[in-house]
């Protein structure tokens, strides 16, 4: 199951939510060319390594075929030109203006081909007053509303221990370029799509939008529990912690029959969500009046068996060797040229039960020149030569 086989992407993008939205194409059967310059994607040279090999880079680039161009000379610009007018897909994530000005740009490229596809990835997108900031996944967080509303009842502001901005203009590429390719099929035209970190993190904080847009108040910080529902976070055990979400009345009833407070949703203080989460803090003490004396394992047990949404904190290593995790395909060893394999983490969605994935890793810079520029520029092992003697191609 490759539904995407047959479509071809030049990827001209670097770093993370270009690659990790490329790479998702790739998951899905796409042809990927990542055409790099000279020196590589500077993800590269960001580590951890192993072996030499950037992990980050190397998770974010699968199934990609590589191509290594000098588009500052006439001749990398003209056989990038070449490639990208037999492709269906063109990706970019250059500072907003650049690749028109180099004449890789939407307007340039959709003229010799309406069907194209262009997909244009930024911090702040291709118009408005802050365009031009630097696209860093922490400054974009800064500003969404992502950082103020999150963090300790209190403290400071915080963000997320993912590029949680990056990763989100990714999906949210590769949602609108799956959304392009089937406008072609019905019309013919392609589409130009300016796709915004900032405008795809701030459209996912759909709490925060309820309770300025609805509730005529800012968000504040509230730590691991839910801003707007109660009991929904973390309750201390006798070695550790466990998360207990309630959303019903029937489950905060099962609740507090098993803390041996069954009266407590006859309550005034607690006999409904708003209420509940009005007195928190007199609420989270009475749990942890019981889970307190329990460990983490066996209140676990006493919560399933009261069939109350709950869970233990995993770290990495814990949440990717789970027997689910192994079950549901989460990671995957691929081919890799230095590593012999590499474990990859790829697109998580079943297809009539099977799980799209790519066929090998990332790959070495410049590594698919020769089968690349022959299939699509016509270019034979001497003109690569002279090429390669020019500094054309790396």
């Amino acid at each position: 199951m490759m539904p995407l086989k047959g479509m071809r992407v030049l990827d001209l993008t670097r770093v993370l939510a270009g690659p990790y939205c490329t790479a998702l194409l790739a998951d899905l059967g796409a042809e990927v060319i990542k055409l790099e310059p000279p020196r590589g994607d500077d993800y590269r040279r960001i580590g951890p390594f192993t072996e030499g090999e950037s992990a980050l880079f190397t998770l974010n680039n699968r199934g990609k075929a590589g191509l290594a161009l000098d588009l500052k000379t006439r001749a990398g610009l003209a056989l990038a030109r070449q490639i990208a007018g037999q492709c269906d897909v063109v990706v970019e994530n250059f500072r907003p203006g650049v690749a028109e000005k180099i004449g890789l740009g939407p307007q340039a490229l959709r003229a010799a081909d309406p069907g194209l596809v262009y997909c244009s990835i930024s911090g702040f997108g291709q118009t408005g007053p802050f365009r031009d900031l630097p696209a860093y996944d922490l400054v974009v967080q800064a500003m969404s509303g992502l950082m103020a509303a999150t963090g300790e009842e209190g403290g400071a502001p915080l963000k997320t221990g993912e590029s949680i901005a990056d990763l989100t203009g990714g999906l949210f590429g590769s949602w609108a370029i799956m959304a392009a390719l089937v406008r072609k099929t019905r019309s013919g035209q392609g589409a130009t799509l300016d796709v915004a970190m900032y405008d795809a993190l701030f459209s996912t904080l759909t709490t925060s939008h309820a309770q300025h847009f609805y509730g005529q108040t800012l968000p504040r910080r509230v730590g691991n529990r839910h801003p707007l529902s109660t009991p929904f976070g973390c309750f201390g055990t006798a070695d550790g912690q466990v998360v207990i979400a309630v959303l019903t009345e029937a489950q905060f009833a099962r609740l507090a029959g098993l803390i041996g407070r069954p009266e407590l949703p006859g309550d005034p203080r607690f006999g409904s969500d708003g209420a509940r989460t009005a007195h928190e803090p007199e609420l989270k003490r009475l749990i942890e009046d019981w889970s307190g004396g329990q460990s983490t394992e066996a209140a676990m047990v006493a919560l399933a068996e009261a069939q109350i949404p709950s869970a233990p904190i995993w770290d990495i290593a814990a949440a990717g060797t789970s027997a689910h995790a192994a079950a549901r395909g989460l990671v995957t060893d691929l081919p890799h040229a230095v590593l012999g394999t590499a474990p990859t983490v790829a697109q998580p969605v079943m297809f009539d039960g099977e799980k799209p994935a790519a066929g090998h890793s990332a790959p070495a810079l410049g590594a698919g020149a020769a089968d690349i520029l022959e299939r699509y520029c016509g270019v034979d092992a001497s003109r690569l030569a002279r090429l390669k003697q020019e500094g054309v191609v790396a």
